[in-house]
């Protein structure tokens, strides 16, 4: 089994500090002797004097005791200071600026994207465009203050790269004394999301699949079949697939993929022009009660939090990441700029009968070219579920189960016996419900608004936390704050809108006409606007 692709390098996050007295050389000789679990992270009783701030001798007794003063004379601190992680990276293949331009892309282009004039039939086409601009702009500020805490966070530490989670443990370690408590499960919260979301990703890939298939079927072959058989057939297949041992095996489906969805993206751009839309019968502002079903898909489509600490990792000019006119800030001006005219001019041309995904909107009954593009993004989002699934299987084995059988004779079995689980897991969840729309929207809300909102913003809070003055702390805690607000609104909220929304789908009653309180009867029909 390879090494686990989100978490490259993220064991290997420790550092010997300068043995400044005997005592700490004995005990940090006595930690390095015990077991390799996580040595870099242990602020309970012990921090070395290279990593800890300092505090000020001079401060008047009955002072606040929790700020601590960073003192740049200190030799070690001077040290860190001097340490670049970037120029101690040592990549086998690094990958130019375009390279890493591309491959983000890439990863923030695939259902989401289909998805977003149904997003904006939820919102309105002005406040659809609006929102996706601020959404956008808020994740891709979270980004920065990830990518800058990592950076801060290398340089005391003395390592080249962090994880999202070794970053996250590695943060809370140097917060406030209730965050040094939690530091040791920060590492399992970080990897329980992700999993949550890649499996989530898998699920809505199976749907997507399995229902521009049967689209097909019914509409052009006029055969009578349903997504729930379509996924029984693509269920071998989708083993079959997630049983490849190494990424590099899926390398040129991957590069077809890529080749066939910028292909398909252009047909279904000729489809929505082809008659120009407009705004006949199209609302400006939609419902209160379903913005979070926009909130959650807009969530989905854009964050790719994921792959961005993986990306800037293997750059070969890392400091290129980052600034106003670095490789970031490009891309994600790109790729707001395409999701906010997906979802405008395809709401606009469908209306509200945009479906979850907008392939099924094509004339598929009566065009073959409109097939041939279902029947390919179909492949390529097939291939994705691999990618995606083999991070699931990645975290799970590499962290959790594997590392607990490596004595055992029957571990290539085990390992076969949970890709199989997983795949079989996402089967599941998507043949009881198999609602694109709501899937997308429910884990970009619940994965999401933690992993690209909220914990960026508590990891700079703590990474910061003894190294700004009071004010400036305020400052920061504010701002996070309102961060942290909306990413829990918009998790809590937008999670419970879209179960909400299968639930009824569930017991087999159109979605929005489910019992509902009669406090939110007058509530569902507010308009965003006046």
């Amino acid at each position: 089994m390879p090494k686990n692709i989100l978490a490259e390098m993220g064991s290997q996050v420790g550092l010997t500090p300068a043995r400044q007295n005997k005592k700490e050389a004995e005990e940090w000789a006595r930690r390095q002797s015990g077991p390799m679990v996580n040595p870099s992270f242990e602020p309970d009783d012990f921090v070395p004097q290279s990593l800890s701030p300092v505090k000020d001798e001079k401060k008047k007794p009955g002072a606040d005791k929790g700020i601590f003063l960073v003192n740049m004379k200190e030799k070690n601190l001077q040290e860190v200071e001097e340490y670049e992680p970037y120029d101690n990276r040592v990549v086998e293949h690094p990958t130019t600026n375009t390279e890493t331009l591309l491959h983000l892309l890439k990863g923030s282009l695939g259902t989401g994207i289909l998805a977003m004039p149904h997003a904006f039939s939820k919102s309105g086409y002005v406040v659809g465009t609006i929102g996706t601009l601020v959404i956008g702009v808020l994740c891709t500020y979270c980004i920065h203050v990830l990518i800058d805490s990592c950076y801060v966070l290398c340089k005391r530490r003395k390592v080249p790269s962090l994880t999202y989670t070794a970053a996250a443990e590695a943060a809370l370690s140097e917060g406030p004394d209730w965050c040094k408590a939690c530091a040791p499960y920060a590492a399992h919260v970080v990897n329980a999301f992700l999993l949550i979301y890649q499996i989530g990703s898998c699920c809505v890939y199976v749907v997507f699949v399995s229902e521009n298939i049967q689209f097909v079927l019914t509409k052009h072959f006029e055969l009578e079949v349903t997504v729930t058989e379509v996924m029984v057939w693509i269920l071998l297949p989708l083993v079959l697939i997630n049983w490849v041992p190494d990424l590099k095996y899926l390398a040129p489906f991957s590069a077809i993929a890529n080749a066939v969805t910028i292909v398909s993206f252009a047909i279904i751009l000729y489809y929505i022009f082809r008659e120009m839309p407009n705004i006949e019968g199209k609302v400006p502002a939609g419902k209160i009660a379903e913005f979070p079903l926009f909130f959650g898909t807009v969530l989905f489509a854009l964050e790719a939090i994921g792959v961005i600490l993986p990306l800037e990792n293997e750059m070969k000019t890392p400091k290129a990441f980052v600034g106003k006119f670095g490789v970031l800030n490009r891309a994600m001006i790109s790729i707001i700029i395409l999701y906010m005219a997906m979802g405008l001019f395809g709401y606009l041309q469908y209306g509200n009968e945009a479906a979850g995904s907008i392939t099924l909107n094509l004339p598929s009954g009566t065009e073959t070219l409109a097939n041939v593009v279902q029947c390919l993004l179909a492949f390529a989002i097939f291939v994705s579920h691999g990618l995606a699934c083999y991070v699931a299987i990645d975290i799970l084995w590499n962290e959790y189960i594997g590392v607990r059988l490596l004595n055992s004779s029957h571990r290539l079995l085990w390992e076969y016996t949970l890709r199989t689980v997983i795949v079989l897991l996402t089967f599941g969840i998507a043949a009881v419900v198999p609602e694109l729309d709501l899937f997308i929207s429910l884990f970009g809300a619940l994965c999401l608004s933690a992993l690209g909102l909220a914990f960026p913003a508590f990891i700079q809070s703590c990474t910061y936390w003894y190294y700004v003055s009071p004010s400036e702390r305020i400052r920061m805690i504010i701002k996070n704050a309102i961060v942290v607000v909306f990413g829990a609104l918009g998790l809590v909220v937008g999670t419970w809108t879209s179960l909400e929304g299968i639930i009824t789908k569930f017991f087999g009653q159109g979605y929005g006409h489910g019992p509902t309180l009669n406090t939110t009867v007058n509530f569902n029909e507010t308009s965003l606007v006046p």
